[in-house]
């Protein structure tokens, strides 16, 4: 569980490396140096935390109990405060119990949940200030938290509000407008499940606290949306890669718009690092819509989809852009325990992780071999409220409508499907 986020680790310092023109250095090292300076330490504090709030920590075996009824129950348990810390701050999703972070003894408060919450985004949005630090210029590195911030607050926002209100459905039987606590746990309720998911699809962590497949439209909207970005703060060093990733790309369109030289960090932005930047977002959607194409002709009893129409299709969506982008959530009404899925998943999951991987080292690797510009009147600054604004456009542009299709005939369809008549 170390390893795959080291590895993410290790890429996000190479690939800024790269940028800033040094040497992408020593992947052993880098790898063993996030273990050890960064991922140990800090799931060795939270772990305290973690059994100081309740979460057991124990190598005895299953509990037995009576019920009130009298009849006999097995209450599993394990070292669970430990391998929490771990699975929530390297981003590895699967939890101790099937039920994940919305099982009692693995977040049994509100204030472990805090703790969880804080390690999903501890590091991602810690990189984002690194590179600041590695350019130094802390200035454009506020204004990447300003894009990310730009995402990630309304999607927050707008499923909050959503399961807020409920489902118009239901709140049309009962004649009472009530929040939608279906698939949630009482002790986070709508407001702290919606900002879990939100946060869980964004650093591509996969843990849940409430179950995705029983959001309302907007919800399934939002965190479809975050598996497709993969840059509102992202995964383990790749996310923030992936950011600056669309950073490069627009340097390039706004030089071309404005007639100016597409530089990045005093360094051209050319041919070959268009070709790379282009190859690291098409795998993306190859990885996730075309397994989806296939999936929805199979048949029903192996599409494996437990709701029928919009709904469904979403479900299998979700399954592929979870594992194309390292999640490893989904909307768990989808029965996908079949070869078919095991297969297909693991093309997506392999296809999405590791040729983008390549390519992000190549890039910053051609990039490092540049030699720099001097800044002139003709550079573009990146380090602009303007640029920021123009960056945050052409992720809409490249990033949302390459999926705006699947989005319109899942949950966009659905949100119109249970609006009520009149």
């Amino acid at each position: 569980m170390f390893t795959s986020a080291a590895t993410g680790l290790a890429v996000g310092i190479a690939f800024i490396r790269g940028l800033t023109g040094r040497s992408l250095g020593n992947f052993y090292q880098d790898l063993v140096k996030s273990i050890t300076r960064i991922l140990l330490p800090i799931s060795l504090i939270g772990t305290v935390l973690l059994m100081a709030a309740g979460v057991p920590e124990t190598w005895a075996g299953v509990a037995q109990a009576t019920t009130l009824e009298g009849a006999g129950q097995a209450i599993a348990r394990g070292p669970i405060a430990h391998f929490e810390m771990i699975k929530q701050l390297g981003e590895n999703g699967g939890g101790w119990f099937g039920a994940n972070s919305a099982h009692p003894f693995e977040n049994p408060s509100g204030f472990t949940n805090l703790i969880a919450t804080i390690a999903m985004v501890m590091i991602p949005s810690a990189l984002i200030y690194t590179y600041g630090i590695f350019t130094q210029n802390l200035k454009q590195a506020w204004l990447v938290y300003g894009i990310v911030l730009a995402f990630f607050l309304p999607l927050v926002a707008a499923t909050a509000w959503s399961e807020f209100q409920g489902n118009p459905l239901v709140n049309s039987l009962v004649s009472e407008v009530g929040p939608n606590l279906e698939g949630k746990e009482v002790r986070f309720g709508w407001a702290l499940s919606s900002l879990w998911a939100i946060l869980t699809t964004a650093t591509m962590c996969g843990a849940v606290n409430a179950m995705h497949d029983s959001f309302l439209p907007a919800g399934g909207f939002s965190t479809l949306l975050n598996l497709f970005l993969q840059i509102v703060w992202g995964g383990q060093g790749t996310g923030t890669a992936y950011l600056f990733i669309f950073l490069i790309l627009a340097v390039f369109l706004t030089g071309l718009m404005v007639g100016r030289t597409p530089e990045f960090l005093g360094r051209k932005i050319e041919k070959p690092e268009v070709v790379l930047a282009s190859v690291i977002l098409l795998i993306h959607p190859i990885a996730v819509l075309i397994p989806t194409a296939i999936t929805l002709m199979l048949p029903e009893s192996l599409r494996g989809t437990s709701n029928p129409g919009f709904h469904g299709l979403s479900q299998v969506v979700y399954e592929y852009a979870s594992a194309a982008a390292n999640n490893g959530s989904g909307f768990e009404g989808l029965s996908d325990g079949s070869l078919w899925w095991n297969l297909s998943t693991c093309f997506s999951l392999i296809l999405g992780r590791y040729v983008p991987i390549v390519a992000l080292l190549r890039l910053a690797d051609g990039m490092a071999r540049k030699k720099p510009v001097p800044m002139s009147d003709g550079t573009l600054r990146t380090d602009t409220a303007l640029f920021s604004a123009v960056t945050w456009v052409v992720i809409l542009i490249l990033g949302v409508l390459t999926f705006f299709p699947v989005l319109a005939l899942g949950p966009i369809a659905e949100a119109f499907q249970i609006m009520p008549s009149g």
